[in-house]
């Protein structure tokens, strides 16, 4: 997914925009000036920009030059109500992508659009062949895999990331994966809670403090942004970040210095910024709730994790992975697990997500914890009920066998699914013994495998195997 910036004061215009760029599957930002326009540009990561030409505070050729030494270095197109000749010549000449003017054919600005994106790809590669330390992270779905190939980008950048998602989705887990495979690994991972601290500590937490700085500071303290020199500083819940604290805090983003509360003289600190919120930023920077310019600060890069809800064929595994987990750290056998147990799972919506899934797990073991095998009856009331009023007037998707008294003795799922398992099982252990075999050289194990070097990385990254 491609993010791209509209800069137009012609609010209908941005919003036809922004809704066809959703329909092709990316994310678009919507600014009205040209200094909002710059500041997204500076401190967000584009791929390509729709820039208007007038705008209130100024020209849009002028700022092409600025906007094009950005570090993500989009693509410009301009977009234009006057067709002005010298304009075009001058903006292509200064490198923008294409020059349209409006009212534009819908059709035909999708079209410049794809172009520039293609083209932009190939300037800077999105796919990563990074083999991903994922410990905790599971699931193979395409909306997990998208935010993970995010994270495999990451791993060589030190650009600040935002993590969205609804309470539950792994928001925390997910940024120490962006750390535990970044250069920045072996130090450390400090974690400020945002919503957890009255407004009063939340200074004293970051910048740290003096001695007698305030009433009860009998010692100093060092901030965790000095804690996390070298390291990554992960702010959960950046959203509730005080507004009193957030023009400082801006500060020592952009330039790695800050004074202590109390103290006399400023102290330096390398450390990269990930956060993670559950709240809409942006209605929050157009409410005066959260400082625009600390918004386009801390999101260069944007990962938003999917809900449970929309990807159901990632249940089965997270729950069998958990499951496993919990009999390990209990100390009881591995259990056996009907099928129409995770039928109940699939059935049910999870608004609170994988820590829900989790929660529910532990509870299920400890009710069946003397039992070899869990079945739908283990589960909380809730998951029950619902899976019952699915179940009203469906037909079955799987067949009982019965002994000869009629009381059933067994469930057989359909032969395609023992068919897909039974492959997944084998591709695994394959690849973990061709790892082995070649002593994890990519080379010798294509030649081997006859599989080419990117289906080999694909394959390698679906099973979690590393290749080093």
């Amino acid at each position: 997914m491609s993010k791209i910036l509209i800069i137009d004061d012609d609010k209908m215009i941005c919003k036809t925009l922004a809704r066809n760029i959703q329909r092709m599957g990316h994310e678009s930002t919507s600014v009205f000036t040209l200094e909002d326009g710059l500041e997204a540009v500076q401190y967000g990561a584009f791929d390509v920009v729709f820039l208007d030409v007038r705008l209130p505070d100024g020209n849009g050729l002028d700022a092409l030059p600025m906007m094009q030494k950005a570090d993500s270095s989009p693509e410009i197109v301009i977009i234009t109500g006057e067709g002005d000749p010298d304009g075009a010549q001058l903006a292509i000449e200064t490198g923008a992508w294409a020059y349209v003017q409006k009212p534009f054919n819908m059709e035909d600005l999708s079209l410049q659009l794809s172009r520039a994106l293609q083209y932009h790809e190939k300037k800077f590669p999105t796919k990563s062949l990074t083999i991903l330390r994922r410990e905790g992270i599971v699931g193979s779905s395409p909306e997990l895999e998208a935010c993970l190939d995010l994270v495999a980008q990451m791993a060589n950048s030190d650009l600040n990331v935002l993590i969205t998602g609804e309470t539950g989705t792994g928001k925390e887990l997910f940024a120490k994966t962006v750390h535990r495979n970044s250069a920045r690994s072996t130090k450390n991972f400090v974690v400020l809670d945002c919503a957890s601290l009255p407004e009063n500590l939340v200074g004293s937490m970051l910048f740290g403090h003096e001695k007698g700085a305030f009433t009860g500071a009998e010692k100093p303290r060092v901030g965790f942004m000095k804690e996390a020199d070298g390291g990554t500083l992960f702010l959960d819940e950046v959203g509730e970040l005080p507004l009193t604290i957030q023009k400082d805090f801006l500060r020592a983003l952009q330039e790695h210095r800050f004074r202590p509360l109390g103290g006399n003289k400023e102290i330096e600190s390398d450390f990269r910024l990930l956060s993670a919120t559950n709240r809409d930023l942006g209605s929050m920077v157009q409410s005066g709730n959260f400082r625009k310019d600390l918004y386009f600060r801390i999101q260069a890069v944007t990962i938003d994790l999917p809900p449970l809800r929309i990807r159901p064929g990632d249940i089965k595994e997270i729950a069998l992975y958990y499951i496993t987990k919990l009999c390990e750290r209990y100390g009881t056998e591995t259990k056996g697990i009907s099928p129409d147990f995770f039928d109940a799972l699939t059935l049910y919506d999870w608004p609170g997500n994988v820590r829900e899934l989790l929660n529910t797990m532990e509870r299920v073991l400890a009710v069946a914890r003397l039992e070899p095998t869990l079945f739908p009856r283990h589960l909380p009331t809730e998951l029950r009920v619902q899976q019952a009023r699915a179940s009203v007037g469906k037909p079955g998707t799987e067949e009982e066998i019965y002994s000869k008294e009629g009381s059933q003795v067994l469930m057989l799922p359909k032969l395609q699914t023992v068919r897909d398992a039974a492959l997944t099982n084998a591709e695994k252990q394959y690849l973990h013994d061709l790892m082995l075999l070649t002593k994890r050289s990519i080379k010798e194990a294509c030649r081997i495998s006859g599989l080419s070097q990117s289906r080999l990385y694909s394959l390698l990254r679906k099973y979690n195997i590393n290749k080093f």
